[in-house]
């Protein structure tokens, strides 16, 4: 009884003080009435939707404000084809992005057009755990092969995400703060044990622009494997933006950032509960510069970070890496119709894998790519890459992406298709590092074929699309000694594909009630890789209640997969599951909204990672006041 009354005392307080919506009735109206969506990823310009070739998932910073108190990771993990393994557990728990049936390495993150990655780590690939949701203003998702326009590793997917500009009066400020339980579903003591806080201020003094932002997460309360103790993640993240217009036609932005997060953890093998921990250090300095004429515009997107990586346990260990990342590119309009890029990408990776000497390897790469928009429904969207690695020479990727749409008044069919390769080169550590280094191994090829039609009215869009991904050559890790676990990274022979058929919906039933929905099919052939569910949907409905508020539900369905259990070194099927989300907001002014947020409202229990914890029901209220 005591428990209960707990659990709803924090509701009300919760409702009383802080609930939290940005856009009001009328607004999302006009939204539902905007038939020229823009999306940017798959071409780098600003097409409307219409004349894209692909189904680009387009996350806007509304959507993020809804989604106040959760990770990034675990927003992302809503939509078609995307199962980020380690969003549900724990929130040190390491993520996993397997899209579309592929792994880590096959995704690319890009932030503020910079491409990022780790170096150190075994896929290379960056760790979102590092990225504070509260800064980032939008998240833009393009899936299949796209090495054509944004080189090594993107291969299932590019996750662009870009941060917050500058208020344009002379100074704003932005507090946000949440607070919530953090338990398992066995654990219905409701205690405070989520913490997040952060603050930005910023503005436009002439020509001058700037921003400063600061953000703290304390997370506790879920053991990192099945156990007893309590193993926190504790994140602090800070960002300096600068920026200069010196005309009309030249901006400047600069900036640096410091992000740091330390997460306890357990023993591996066996599982059990240890007193281990490791800090996460990334510090970024960052370049952008636009420079516009007539018809087109030069750009420079330029950053150096360092990441370093300090793992205490039994068998203690330190990462450092270093990455030089700079891409120069041209973008022409001719007659509206042709849409063209010549750029030039040049990436430096450096790493010290523990053994106090570091390896490194360049990536300079010369890329073209046109889209051409017919007025008569005809587009294509084609382009090449001549990628340069100082390890592995010279290698051509491509890409051709032809759609057709027929309108009607303010709808439209759009049929699409592409044919698509990808290059993936071995890690640093995987060619030298300190476990099952191969530096003989070879690069991973990837071809994808796409086929799919989209049909877009005033109140409804639906899509329906069919992939396929040959990958060659694929690299993957087998133990050569049992008494000893030695194993070594190689390359496997035999080439498999990937396929599947990923279906959405968005539609506004009213100008208070929308739906949106997907449904993802993901088969492996050939072999079985582990934690990829077969199927999985997803569905939500927002309803505008009045102005100010605002409710939703979301419903999560992940469908059986295989998992390997290291106590058997065996591999087990895990249950299915169903999670359901709800939250209602509210705005009290212009300036003051606050939201309640369940999360697994009906406390299921399942297992996303054999012997490790999921998050049960849990309460989240924030406040966000705006000066």
């Amino acid at each position: 009884m005591k428990k209960q009354t707990k659990l709803i005392g924090l509701c009300l307080l919760a409702v009383s003080a802080a609930w939290g919506q940005e856009n009001t009735p009328e607004e999302q109206a006009k939204k539902i009435v905007d038939l020229d969506e823009v999306v940017v990823s798959d071409s780098r310009f600003e097409l409307k939707r219409e004349n894209s070739g692909k189904t680009v998932i387009s996350i806007t910073g509304e959507e993020l404000e809804r989604q106040q108190g959760n990770s990034l990771a675990t927003i992302i993990n809503r939509y078609s084809g995307i199962e980020i393994n380690g969003s549900r557990s724990n929130a040190g728990q390491n993520l996993n992005y397997y899209v579309r049936g592929g792994n880590n390495r096959q995704v690319l993150i890009m932030i503020d057009g910079i491409q990022m990655n780790d170096p150190s780590q075994i896929a290379g690939d960056y760790d979102l755990r590092l990225i504070d949701a509260s800064q980032v203003a939008s998240v833009e998702i393009i899936k299949g092969a796209a090495s054509t326009l944004y080189g090594n590793s993107a291969a299932t997917a590019v996750i662009r995400i870009a941060t917050k500009e500058s208020a344009k009066k002379n100074i704003a400020a932005t507090l946000r703060s949440s607070v919530g339980t953090n338990q398992g579903s066995e654990d219905l003591g409701y205690d405070l044990r989520d913490f997040q806080n952060s603050v930005q201020l910023d503005g436009t003094l002439g020509k001058a622009t700037y921003a400063v932002g600061l953000g703290h997460v304390y997370t506790d309360g879920l053991s990192a494997v099945e156990g007893e103790e309590r193993d926190p993640f504790n994140r602090l993240n800070t960002r300096v933006q600068l920026g200069y217009r010196f005309s009309e036609a030249l901006n400047l932005r600069m900036g640096a950032t410091y992000d740091d997060f330390r997460a306890d953890y357990d023993n591996g093998f066996p599982l059990e509960d240890a007193p281990f921990y490791s800090e996460n250090v990334q510090k970024r300095l960052f370049l952008s510069t636009e420079y516009k004429y007539n018809s087109g515009s030069v750009h420079l997107n330029a950053s150096y970070y360092n990441i370093t990586r300090d793992l205490q346990s039994n068998f203690p260990s330190a990462y450092e890496a270093d990455n030089m990342v700079f891409d120069l590119y041209n973008k022409y309009i001719l007659n509206e119709k042709f849409y063209t890029i010549v750029g030039f990408n040049h990436i430096r990776s450096e790493a010290d894998l523990g053994s106090g000497s570091s390896e490194s390897f360049t990536i300079s790469d010369p890329y073209v790519n046109v889209v051409y928009i017919s007025g008569s429904g005809l587009q294509f969207n084609t382009g090449a890459r001549w990628n340069n690695h100082s390890t592995y020479g010279s290698n051509l990727t491509y890409n051709f992406n032809p759609s057709y749409t027929l309108r009607f008044d303010n709808d439209y069919l759009k049929f699409m298709g592409s044919y698509s390769s990808s290059f993936i080169a071995p890690t640093l550590t995987q060619l030298y590092g300190p476990f099952g280094a191969n530096p003989d191994l070879e690069p991973e090829e990837n071809i994808t074929v796409e086929g799919g039609v989209e049909y877009k009215t005033r109140a409804l869009r639906m899509s329906a699309l069919y992939f396929n991904r040959q990958e060659e050559n694929f690299i993957g890790y087998r133990t050569i000694d049992f008494e000893t676990f030695e194993g070594e990274y190689y390359n496997v022979e035999e080439a498999f594909r990937v396929e599947g058929v990923e279906f959405e919906f968005k539609a506004n039933m009213l100008t208070s009630l929308s739906l949106n929905g997907n449904y993802t099919f993901t088969q492996v052939r050939d072999q079985v890789r582990l934690r990829i569910p077969k199927h999985k949907a997803n569905a939500a409905v927002n309803y505008a209640i009045s102005k100010a508020t605002t409710a939703d539900v979301s419903v999560q369905y992940t469908g059986e997969r295989e998992d390997i259990n290291f106590a058997t070194f065996g591999n087990e099927v895990l249950e299915a599951f169903t999670v359901v989300n709800a939250g209602v907001s509210h705005r009290f002014s212009p300036s003051f909204s606050g939201s309640l947020r369940v999360n697994n409202l009906f406390n299921e229990s399942y297992r996303e990672i054999i012997g490790y914890p999921t998050r049960g029901r849990n309460v989240m209220a924030s406040v966000k006041v705006s000066l």
